[in-house]
């Protein structure tokens, strides 16, 4: 082996070597110590060299005798080839044999040094001389060590090829396992039947381990049946029952989908004595994550602790990830608390996730609590901790607040990068401060920060949102001088912006643009241009723009259809949106919201308002959940039509689905029981409500025979509902506006307010959220209504509303006394005790 080779490889002190093999007990006592002797020669003498010939050469022992025992036992791999060279040189035929050969493949298979091994292999190619399967065997798991299928695979076929025969069980077991891992799996399945078919052969023995890998494999190829099927199949030949199995099948069903058949699994595990392991618990934790199955979660958590396992912090992310994915309701506190009391300790991402959580919702300052409680546990927060908080505080208008935590991150040693602008920069214009946004846009340059093509489109789309076009050329203008080339989607959110400011020319030449410049606008720019041409009445040109997007190759989706069918629906046009609607069924595009939004819209301008209700069962029965505009449809309509038995209707399920109405719902109730006569207001059909009767319906008669306008009792009868519904913000907001068309607060919205807030769990603090300005008279009328009310909401019982209006009265002082020296009623299940 040349010098030139020894001088490339590189010290390699720092590496920790398998161990070497036995050295054996059987060696003569002669060789052992001149192998000993040359070891230590090598070790210890500069003039290693000279020592050593010295040395064989007052033995009789040839130099080709030894070479293999001391490579075999040498622990350095410089020193072993340095060896090796020597003794090639110093050996009668010029050259070593195969067993010193394969010792030196075997010691560079333990150092890894994968030039020399294939130098060596070259060598011994060239030389005719075989290696050992043993040493092949080396060379075969230093290549999995490392991740090289294909080297490995190669070595695999060398051994076959030379020693009919495949390579060690280990080595064989290592290949199999490394390509299920890099899932090649129609190797493996090979690979597996080689080895079974030459089980009892070669010191192949087919065991537990091996079977367990291909299982592994098939279940994540998705095949579990096929991997519970193999384990039959080999029961007892050399593969006995072992929870692994079990572990192995149940991971393959959760992460399939298939928690039930897991969980039946895991209680076959148990009727067959096997104790469950925690990987066992952690698998279906996370399969019942993935399905949202709580409820049967914190049973297996109570398994867990009766089975005397700790559960650990990642089981509990795994749960609070599915909680936040899912849109479920999370106490941070409480689930902190959770796992301090399991001995669990919080990490980093758990932090995260609930910050993340809390920010979604707007809970920011809640959120930056967490923040403070994650540095005091020793936690260093990252960019994942720091970005939702200042998006958050974006969105709340606390700008100053997002600059500071920027620079908090910088101060931490955080490097404040792009994605960390960009959550800034998206916030504000989130936020509708776009002028700001340009401003930390330039800030962000000055520190040699250049935005991206994403940070441009979000500023272009702000402003053109703000009408601001001058603006959005000027940024287009920089952003080509910085040498970013626009993508499709900000050329369609440029496209998008002409349009919404009703420049159709413009959008029209700037998408030509698009085209000649060879981009592909996607299916999101096609359709930005069919909703422009679709909103300015140009029908015809919508439909050969998706012609043009089937030429070049995209699919027309739900957007592209529900767009044309809006656009036929407000040209009045409802065989055109038949027609759209059929080709889009029959082409698989499941309609949206919007899309049956936009049918029940146009059946209901033809007054075919039958049909329309038709479209909204189906709409229900396919999962979707109507939006507040498909509900303000069918409300007006009705009001229109002065069936306001329907429209109340489908306000009162509106509200019940918590869906939040609008102004618009609220224009068309007032207007159509302000309008109607009375004869049309009550006896409407019900079919919608689970209870035929309409607490509006009720309340509305109520008040007009007692002498309210009809104005005035339709206002009442929407806080009513909406105070019911628990909405008691967007009643508050109504009240004031009310109060704006010089209405006033009366007995009843009072009474509709104090229910809202009482059933909102907040009726000690009632007097912080209302005032209340009504004369003893006017309490006994809220009182009477009151009482009205709990029929509809309690089992012939009081309400707590009621109770503080009896505590009211009973203890009644002028509106100008001071309120706050009124006791409060005592309270027990909604009755006031005596």
């Amino acid at each position: 082996m040349s010098k030139t080779l020894l001088s490339r490889i590189e010290t390699l002190r720092n590496c920790k070597p398998k161990s070497s093999s036995p050295f054996s007990s059987h060696l003569r006592g002669d060789i052992k110590r001149l192998v000993n002797d040359s070891i230590q020669i090598l070790k210890s003498h500069e003039q290693w060299e000279q020592s050593l010939q010295t040395h064989f050469t007052e033995s009789d022992i040839p130099i080709i005798d030894v070479t293999h025992f001391v490579l075999d036992r040498i622990d350095d791999v410089e020193l072993g080839l340095k060896f090796f060279d020597w003794a090639s040189k110093n050996s009668p035929s010029g050259s070593l044999n195969g067993t010193s050969y394969s010792s030196l493949l075997k010691l560079l298979s333990r150092f890894r040094v994968f030039p020399e091994i294939e130098f060596t292999l070259e060598e011994m190619k060239t030389k005719e001389t075989i290696p050992t399967r043993e040493a092949l065997s080396n060379v075969l798991c230093a290549y999995v060590d490392v991740g090289s299928v294909d080297k490995a695979l190669e070595v695999y076929h060398g051994v076959a090829k030379l020693h009919n025969s495949l390579p060690s069980m280990y080595a064989c077991n290592s290949l199999l396992n490394l390509l299920v891992k890099h899932r090649r799996f129609e190797t493996a399945h090979q690979l597996y039947d080689e080895m079974v078919d030459r089980d009892n052969g070669d010191g192949i023995h087919v065991d537990y381990y091996t079977t367990c890998i291909m299982v592994r494999g098939l279940c994540l190829e998705g095949r579990i049946e096929d991997g519970r099927k193999l384990i039959e199949s080999r029961w007892g030949k050399g593969c006995v029952p072992n929870v692994v199995f079990y572990n192995t099948l149940i991971d393959g069903y959760c992460k399939k989908g298939e928690v039930e058949s897991a969980y039946e699994l895991f209680k076959e595990l148990k009727t067959k004595g096997f104790i469950p392991t925690l990987q066992t618990f952690g698998s279906l934790v996370n399969g019942f994550c993935k399905m949202g199955m709580f409820e049967a979660i914190d049973l297996l958590l109570l398994e867990m602790k009766d089975r005397g396992f700790s559960v650990n912090v990642q089981i509990y992310n795994n749960i609070i990830d599915a909680q936040y994915k899912l849109g479920c309701d999370i106490k941070a506190k409480d689930t902190l608390k959770e796992m301090s009391e399991n001995s669990c300790v919080p990490d980093l991402v758990t932090y995260n996730t609930l910050i993340n959580y809390l920010c979604s919702r707007g809970e920011v300052k809640e959120a930056e609590k967490l923040l403070e409680q994650t540095i005091r546990r020793g936690l260093a927060p990252n960019e994942f901790t720091y970005t939702p908080l200042v998006h958050g505080y974006c969105k709340r208008g606390e700008y100053t607040r997002a600059t500071d935590l920027l620079i908090e991150m910088s101060t931490r040693g955080l490097e404040i990068d792009m994605i960390s602008y960009g959550a800034l920069i998206h916030g504000l214009v989130v936020a509708g401060e776009v002028d700001i946004a340009l401003t930390i846009r330039d800030r962000m340059m000055n520190q040699g920060i250049l935005p991206d093509a994403n940070i441009y489109n979000v500023l272009m789309n702000g402003l053109f949102k703000k009408g601001k076009l001058s603006m959005a050329k000027v940024v287009l203008s920089e952003m080509l001088d910085q040498n970013i080339a626009p993508d499709a989607f900000v050329y369609a959110t440029l496209v998008d912006g002409f349009i919404r400011l009703g420049n159709l020319d413009e959008a029209k030449k700037l998408f030509q643009l698009i085209i000649e410049k060879g981009l592909d606008p996607g299916v999101v720019g096609y359709n930005v241009m069919i909703k422009g041409f679709s909103k300015f009445g140009m029908m015809d040109n919508a439909i050969l723009c998706i012609d043009r997007m089937r030429s070049a190759h995209h699919v027309p989706d739900v957007f592209t259809f529900s767009t044309i069918i809006d656009g036929y629906v407000k040209q009045h046009n409802m065989n055109a949106v038949l027609k759209i609607f059929g080709l889009m069924v029959k082409q698989n595009c499941k309609p949206n919201v919007v899309t049956y939004t936009s049918l029940i819209n146009g059946y209901c301008r033809k007054g075919e308002t039958e049909m329309a209700e038709k479209l909204f069962s189906m709409m229900r029965s396919h999962g979707l959940e109507p939006s507040v505009v498909t509900y303000t449809i069918l409300i007006g309509s009705f009001c229109k039509e002065a069936k306001l038995g329907k429209a109340v209707s489908y306000f009162e399920l509106m509200l019940i689905n918590k869906c939040t109405p609008n102004d618009a719902a609220f224009h068309y109730l007032v207007n159509g029981f302000t309008n109607t006569k009375a004869t049309a207001v009550s006896g409407g059909p019900n079919n919608l409500r689970e209870n035929s009767r309409s607490m509006f319906e009720d309340f509305f008669s109520r008040m007009i025979g007692d002498g309210w306008t009809r104005k005035a009792a339709a206002y009442n009868c929407i806080l009513i509902c909406l105070c019911q519904q628990r909405m008691v913000k967007t009643a508050l907001q109504l009240r004031n506006k009310m109060l704006s068309l010089g209405l006033c607060s009366d007995a009843v919205s009072f009474v509709a307010l104090i229910h809202g807030i009482c059933l909102e769990g907040n009726s000690k603090e009632w007097r912080n959220i209302i005032s209340c300005d009504l004369n003893e008279g006017e309490l006994q009328i809220a009182l009477k209504y009151s009482l009205e009310l709990d029929k509809f909401i309690t089992e012939g019982g009081i309400s707590e509303a009621s109770g503080i209006l009896q505590a009211m009265i009973k203890g009644y002082v002028s509106p100008n006394q001071d309120l706050n020296n009124l006791k409060e009623p005592n309270m027990e299940n909604g009755k006031e005790l005596r």
